[in-house]
C-alpha cells in the first residue's frame, strides 16, 4: 500500500490507541502531543483548549515549558492562537514572530520557533480549541500536513467532547449565563418582524467515532449513502405535490444537481482512504468546505458550497441509520437560529409556528432566503456570535427591518414590539383590502403597478397584490441551477406558467441576465477585475447566440396565440440592440418555415442600465416597443461605485438631484416619442422615492410584491400638481439629496409614506 496512503492511517490509530488508554484526560493529551510532534517531525506540539468566555487555555504540550500549561491564555482573536479560534481557519506561517498578531508569553520559550501551523478544534461546527505545531527551521507546511493536521484534530474533538477534560459548565459563554437581555446585530435577508422562543437548528449527527477499523468496509457504508441520498432525492422530485413545479422542485432540482457533484464524492472517498469513518469522512470534507466559503467572495459560489451543508448533514444521517428529519418539532411560535439552513430543511418545519430566522452566516441571494422571502418568514443573516449568546428555549424578538434581535427582551421591549408586529399585522390586512382600489392619485392621474418575479413561487403574489402584470420576468434562475444548458422544452415550461398565470395581464420576459455575481455551471468562468462591468448578459448572449436563440425559441413558443413581451438587458449601444432582434426575426421567421404557432404580436423592448445608451435615446426609441429603466445597475454605473462595497453602500443618494435630472430627462423623452417607459429597480418599490418618480412623470412601476400596497397607499394620497412644482424646483439643488425636504414636503401634505 502506497505510504501516502497507509502513514496517515497509522498515526490515527495510534491516536486512537492512547485516547482509548487508560489513565486521566489530562495524561492522554499530553501523549497525544508526544505521538503527533514525533510523527510530524514537529519540535512542538501543543493543544489549546476553550475555556468559558472564549478564552483559550494550554492544556498540553510537547516543546514549550511545562510550566506554561493551563498558565497561558489567550482570547479569541489575541495571538496567532486566538487568531486561528476566531476565524476558524488554519494558519500557516513561515516566520511567526514577524506576524501582526504574534504575542509573545515569556513563560512559554516559543519565541525561538519559526515556523507555525494552527489548527481548529471543532466540536458540532463550534470551536473548541486549537491544535498548533512549531519549528525552529523557518519553513511553510505542505498542504498534505494542513490536511493531516486537520483529521487528527477531528479525532482530539472525541476526547474533548468527552466532558472529561473540562466540564460542560465550565464552556458555557458568560453572556449565555447571565440571562440578562442583550440585543444582536446583523444583516436583513428578509424583511419583517418576529418573535418566538428559541429552537436551534441542529440536524443531531454526533459522531462518535471517526477512526476506521477496516477502511474498506468504511467505503462501501460510504457508496451506499450516497446512493441512497441520490434515491430520496430523486423520489421528492417524483412526488405529486411538484407536478406544476414551484420554490420546491427547484430547489431540489439544484440539490439533485450537487448530489452527483464528482468533485465532493471524489474527496469523501479520498479521506476515507486516508483511516477516517464514512460519517467522520464526510464532516471532514464539509470542514474543508467552510473553510474555503470563508475565502471566496463571489456570492454565488459561496451559496453552492453552503448547499453542501444541508446534503452533507443528511448524508451523515443516512450513513448512521437514522430515518427521523433529525430537528426540533415546532409547538407554539418559534424563531429557528441556526449557523446556516439549507433550503430543504426549512421546508421540512411547521411555516404556521414559524415566526422568524436568525443565522450566523446567510445573504440576500441564497436559495434559504429567496424561499423564506417567498413564505413571507422575516430572515437576519450574518449575526457574528450568536450560537454563543443564545439558549433554547429562550425568548427574541427579530426586528430584519432595523438589523437586530432581542435575546431574553425586557417586558418593555416585548410589549413594544408586540404592538409594533400587530400594527403590521393590521398594515397588511389593510392592504389586501385595498388590493382592488385603483392606483390613482388625488387628482386623478393613473399609476400602473406591476410586479417583479423570477420563480414559480411568486407568481400567487399577480392575484394576491392585484398587481397589473409583470413588469420584469427574471429568467436566469433556471439556468443558474442547471448543470447543463436547460433545453427549450424546460424553458417553455417556465415561460408558460408565467403567461397562463397572469391571464389577459401583460409579461414582460427579461432575456438572460447572467455573468457577474451570476455564473452558470456549464459556461466557462475566468475572473474579471470589474464583473459587474464584465462580460454578463447580453455581452454573454451575443458572443454565445445558441444561449440566446434557444431561449427566444422557447419565449415564442410560450407565447403562441397571445402577444410577448421581450426585453433585452445590459445594452450600451443601439448596434447591440440590433443585433439581438436580428436573432430574434430568425426565431420567427423559423417558426413561419416549420408552420408551428407563433404569438400574435412581439413587443421588443430594453433595460437602459448602462448611461452610454442614454445619448441614443433618440435612435432607441424608433427601434423599441417599450423602455424599462433598471435603477440597481444604472446608478452604479452613474455613480461609479460599486454598490456591492459596503464602505460605498450609502455613499450616494437615489434621492441626488443629478439623478432625479437624469431620470426626468429619460422620461421627458418617452413620452414625446410615445414609448412606454416602466422603471423596474428597488427604487420604485419604496414608498418616498416612488413619489419622487411619479413626480418626475413616471407612470409605470414594476416593483416586488411586499412593496405593492404601501407604494399604491402613497399614491393615493397625493396630489400631484404641488408634487410636481415641489421637485421641479429642487431638481436643480446642489445638495447631496433632497430627501429630507421630500419627507419634511410628504408630512406637511399628509402623504402616507
Amino acid at each position: 500500500m502506497p505510504d501516502h496512503v497507509s502513514q496517515p492511517r497509522l498515526l490515527l490509530r495510534r491516536l486512537h490507541s492512547v485516547m482509548a488508554s487508560g489513565g486521566s484526560a489530562e495524561d492522554r493529551l499530553r501523549r497525544v502531543v508526544q505521538v503527533i510532534a514525533q510523527n510530524m517531525v514537529a519540535e512542538v506540539c501543543s493543544i489549546y483548549l476553550r475555556r468559558a468566555g472564549s478564552i483559550l487555555e494550554l492544556f498540553a504540550t510537547e516543546g514549550l515549558k511545562e510550566e506554561a500549561v493551563h498558565l497561558t491564555r489567550l482570547r479569541f482573536g489575541e495571538g496567532l492562537v486566538g487568531l486561528v479560534a476566531e476565524r476558524g481557519m488554519p494558519l500557516n506561517l513561515s516566520e511567526a514572530p514577524s506576524h501582526p498578531k504574534f504575542a509573545y508569553r515569556p513563560e512559554t520559550g516559543e519565541d525561538i520557533y519559526h515556523s507555525f501551523l494552527g489548527v481548529p478544534i471543532l466540536r458540532r461546527s463550534r470551536v473548541a480549541g486549537v491544535l498548533v505545531v512549531q519549528n525552529v527551521a523557518s519553513r511553510r507546511y505542505k498542504t498534505e500536513e494542513i490536511e493531516a493536521l486537520q483529521t487528527i484534530a477531528m479525532v482530539i474533538s472525541e476526547l474533548v467532547g468527552s466532558t472529561e477534560v473540562i466540564a460542560p459548565e465550565e464552556l458555557s459563554e458568560d453572556s449565555s449565563r447571565a440571562g440578562g437581555p442583550i440585543t444582536v446585530d446583523g444583516k436583513r435577508l428578509a424583511s419583517g418582524i418576529g418573535a418566538g422562543i428559541a429552537v436551534f437548528h441542529e440536524p443531531q449527527v454526533q459522531i462518535s467515532k471517526t477512526v476506521a477499523d477496516d477502511v474498506d468496509e468504511e467505503s462501501i457504508r460510504l457508496e451506499e449513502a450516497i446512493a441512497t441520498l441520490r434515491l430520496q432525492l430523486e423520489n421528492m422530485l417524483d412526488h405529486p405535490d411538484l407536478e406544476h413545479g414551484g420554490e420546491h422542485r427547484e430547489v431540489l432540482e439544484t440539490y439533485r444537481m450537487f448530489a452527483y457533484d464528482q468533485g465532493w464524492q471524489d474527496k469523501m472517498r479520498e479521506t476515507v482512504l486516508s483511516g477516517l469513518t464514512a460519517e467522520a469522512a464526510v464532516d471532514k470534507v464539509q470542514q474543508e468546505n467552510r473553510i474555503r466559503m470563508k475565502k471566496i467572495r463571489d456570492p454565488y459560489l459561496r451559496e453552492r458550497l453552503a448547499d453542501f451543508e444541508d446534503l452533507a448533514t443528511r448524508l451523515i444521517r443516512i450513513i448512521q441509520g437514522k430515518t427521523d428529519p433529525g430537528h426540533e418539532k415546532l409547538e407554539e411560535d418559534s424563531v429557528l437560529v441556526a449557523r446556516n439552513i439549507g433550503p430543504a430543511e426549512l421546508m421540512d418545519y411547521d411555516r404556521s409556528f414559524l415566526k422568524a430566522i436568525v443565522m450566523e452566516e446567510g445573504s440576500t441571494t441564497a436559495h434559504v432566503t429567496i424561499i423564506a422571502r417567498a413564505m413571507g418568514i422575516p430572515v437576519l443573516g450574518q449575526v457574528t456570535g450568536l450560537l454563543n449568546h443564545v439558549e433554547s428555549g429562550e425568548y427574541i424578538v427579530v426586528d430584519s427591518d432595523h438589523e437586530h434581535a432581542y435575546v431574553r427582551p425586557t417586558e418593555d421591549i416585548i410589549e413594544s414590539y408586540r404592538d409594533a408586529m400587530e400594527l403590521r399585522v393590521k398594515l397588511l390586512a389593510e392592504y389586501a383590502a385595498e388590493r382592488d382600489l385603483p392606483a390613482t392619485t388625488l387628482d386623478g392621474e393613473n399609476v400602473t403597478l406591476l410586479m417583479n418575479a423570477g420563480l414559480l413561487v411568486d407568481l400567487p403574489s399577480l392575484d394576491e397584490t392585484g398587481a397589473e402584470g409583470i413588469g420584469l420576468f427574471r429568467t436566469e434562475f433556471q439556468f443558474m441551477v442547471s448543470p447543463a444548458l436547460p433545453r427549450v422544452d424546460e424553458q417553455t415550461k417556465i415561460y408558460s406558467a408565467a403567461i397562463e398565470a397572469a391571464g389577459d395581464r401583460p409579461v414582460v420576459f427579461r432575456t438572460l441576465d447572467i455573468g457577474g455575481d451570476k455564473p452558470v455551471p456549464f459556461l466557462p468562468r475566468e475572473p474579471e477585475e470589474n464583473p459587474a462591468m464584465g462580460w454578463r448578459a447580453i455581452r454573454i448572449a451575443l458572443d454565445r447566440p445558441a444561449l440566446l436563440r434557444y431561449q427566444l425559441r422557447a419565449l415564442l413558443y410560450s407565447a403562441a396565440g397571445k402577444t410577448l413581451h421581450v426585453m433585452f438587458p445590459m445594452i450600451a449601444e443601439v448596434a447591440e440592440l440590433r443585433r439581438c432582434k436580428k436573432i430574434l426575426q430568425k426565431e420567427i421567421d423559423r417558426l413561419d418555415r416549420l408552420g408551428k404557432d407563433k404569438p400574435v404580436a412581439v413587443k421588443v423592448g430594453v433595460m437602459l442600465e448602462v448611461p452610454s445608451l442614454s445619448w441614443q435615446l433618440d435612435i432607441l426609441l424608433r427601434e423599441i416597443d417599450f423602455l424599462s429603466i433598471g435603477t440597481n445597475d444604472l446608478m452604479q454605473f452613474f455613480f461609479a461605485c460599486d454598490r456591492s462595497n459596503p464602505k460605498l453602500a450609502d455613499r450616494y443618494d437615489l434621492m441626488a438631484p443629478p439623478v432625479l435630472a437624469f431620470l426626468h430627462s429619460v422620461v421627458r423623452a418617452c413620452h414625446q416619442a410615445g414609448v412606454p417607459v416602466t422603471l423596474c429597480g428597488e427604487m420604485g418599490g419604496r414608498p418616498l422615492e416612488a413619489m419622487a418618480l411619479i413626480a418626475l412623470g413616471l407612470r409605470r412601476l414594476s416593483i416586488s410584491p411586499s412593496a405593492m400596497g404601501p407604494v399604491k397607499r402613497m399614491i393615493r394620497s397625493v396630489d400631484l400638481k404641488n408634487l410636481r412644482q415641489f421637485m421641479m424646483e429642487n431638481i436643480t439643488s446642489p445638495e447631496h439629496s433632497i430627501r429630507d425636504s421630500l419627507l419634511l414636503f410628504a408630512r406637511d401634505h399628509n402623504i402616507r409614506l
